[in-house]
């Protein structure tokens, strides 16, 4: 199958009938008719729909090198500048369309898992076989448009060797139990896989440890598969996906994205889908040489600048409502968005402008950058939510349901709460999306995501600090405007 449409995407995700728990009980049925998977999934169909649509077909996809179909053109290394600017223009194409809500929309992991194929070479100087797996993996996800969530983050008690100095709590981290014939079999937990049961597969890559690397460790590897293996299971969070009505809820009934807690128990992995087995040097060596971070980065960047404009037209029209668009409180809120929408821009084009060929063969972007924006957005992004909130103030809290407007109160709703040339209804509907941006349960999950989304805030900066290569030249730009005139 080449690019799919919403209407093939569903129905992979629901014959694949992964076994997943929600709120203490196992989802029972089609997770398309689930209400804490309906709305999201709806969103993704749609994105789907992009790729057939004829004004953006040929934006969204590309010519196939092994079959000539179309295939999603999230999935296409980039050797060109060209080719950089096709995919951010397809990237923003689906960023606009969910307003950079979607940490996990389809075209995140393609990214990644195009960087990974192009420097599978790595991954076969000792065992070739290595290489010719991920290289093949990437086809078969290409070809058939399978959609990916990953796994990288194991729960914190993993993280401990031994809890009891006896010994008598085992670490739970996970880890290869056995190796067969048919593959390896895993034992372990790795949380936060965002989507996971509304993707196709997942692909699991936990960390290797920096400290004393390994040639074999049972707790180093990498690999992908369906999310309905046996001995798999999945441990939803609370949904935020509230109720039914899109104006009540306009955000989280569209864009709530599950994070999972996943569980391998016993699991076979077959060979050939096993990327990376015990060697920790090269699995650090793997993901940081790829450009994983770089390339998923330009990504996230098209989602940053769509999720900014975003906010930025709600306060335009949060402001037009209250009849305040010309306070100068107002207008210094305001431009602080914009002030932080033309610096992502900026960097955005930056990135592709300063690009250059890497080992693999791929137009790399400059990390600089993309890596200002990772150290940039997680900061600016509460500022814009403090911001609506600011400007809204009791207009976010006052915000009556939708069946309100339909009961016998709808009158005096209309009378006092109708805002600058709106009625009360189209006014209650826009703060209600400024309470589900910037308050609601799904606000605060989101906020948290960004802050935490390309790693703690220390390791962000680290990555920016020691790509900058320009520190001796601004050194020596001080020492010498201190050195004596007479020198």
């Amino acid at each position: 199958m080449p690019a799919k449409n919403g209407k093939q995407f569903i129905e992979r995700i629901d014959q694949a009938n992964p076994r997943v728990w929600i709120d203490g009980e196992r989802v029972d049925g089609r997770l398309s008719d689930h209400a804490a998977f309906r709305g999201l999934m709806t969103t993704q169909a749609e994105l789907y729909d992009l790729q057939h649509h004829p004004d953006y077909r040929e934006r969204m996809t590309y010519c196939s090198p092994s079959t000539g179909d179309a295939v999603g053109l999230s999935f296409k290394q980039p050797v060109t500048k060209e080719d950089l600017a096709k995919r951010r223009e397809m990237m923003t194409l689906w960023g606009e369309r969910h307003h950079g809500l979607l940490g996990r929309s389809p075209d995140y992991m393609n990214t990644g898992l195009m960087a990974f194929y192009a420097a599978a070479g790595l991954l076969g100087e000792k065992k070739p076989e290595f290489a010719d797996r991920m290289r093949a993996y990437y086809v078969y996800c290409r070809e058939r448009d399978i959609s990916l969530s990953h796994a990288f983050v194991q729960p914190h008690a993993s993280r401990f060797d031994e809890l009891l100095e006896d010994g008598s709590i085992s670490s739970c981290a996970a880890r290869i139990v056995e190796r067969n014939q048919e593959g390896i079999v895993v034992n372990g937990a790795f949380l936060l896989a965002t989507q996971g049961v509304t993707t196709d597969e997942i692909l699991v890559y936990p960390p290797a440890s920096p400290y004393m690397p390994e040639e074999d460790s049972p707790r180093t590897f990498a690999f992908a598969v369906p999310n309905n293996l046996p001995g798999m299971r999945w441990i939803c969070r609370e949904s935020l996906a509230q109720g039914v009505s899109a104006y009540d809820y306009p955000l989280s009934s569209r864009f709530d994205e599950m994070d999972t807690l996943v569980l391998f128990e016993d699991v076979l992995v077959p060979w050939e889908r096993v990327f990376i087995l015990g060697d920790e040097r090269l699995s650090m060596r793997f993901f940081n040489a790829s450009g994983f971070h770089v390339h998923c980065g330009h990504q996230v960047l098209c989602r940053y600048v769509a999720k900014t404009e975003f906010a930025l037209g709600i306060l335009f029209y949060m402001a037009e409502t209250l009849d305040r668009a010309s306070y100068p409180s107002t207008i210094d809120k305001i431009t602080e968005v914009i002030a932080f929408f033309e610096t992502l821009k900026s960097l955005l084009i930056a990135s592709e402008a300063g690009a250059a060929p890497d080992r693999f063969g791929s137009m790399l972007p400059d990390r600089r950058p993309i890596w200002t924006a990772n150290v940039l957005f997680p900061k600016m992004y509460p500022r814009m939510i403090e911001l609506i909130q600011l400007l809204g103030g009791s207009s976010v809290i006052m915000i009556p349901s939708e069946r309100d407007f339909a009961s016998e109160s709808s009158e005096a709703m209309e009378r006092y709460l109708r805002g600058a040339g709106i009625d009360a209804c189209s006014k209650t509907a826009l703060f209600r999306l400024a309470w589900d941006l910037s308050s609601s349960g799904f606000a605060g999950r989101q906020t948290l995501y960004e802050r935490f989304f390309f790693g703690d805030q220390s390791v962000v900066a680290g990555r920016l600090y020691h790509a900058f290569t320009d520190k001796e030249a601004c050194i020596g730009k001080v020492k010498a405007f201190l050195r004596p005139k007479d020198e």
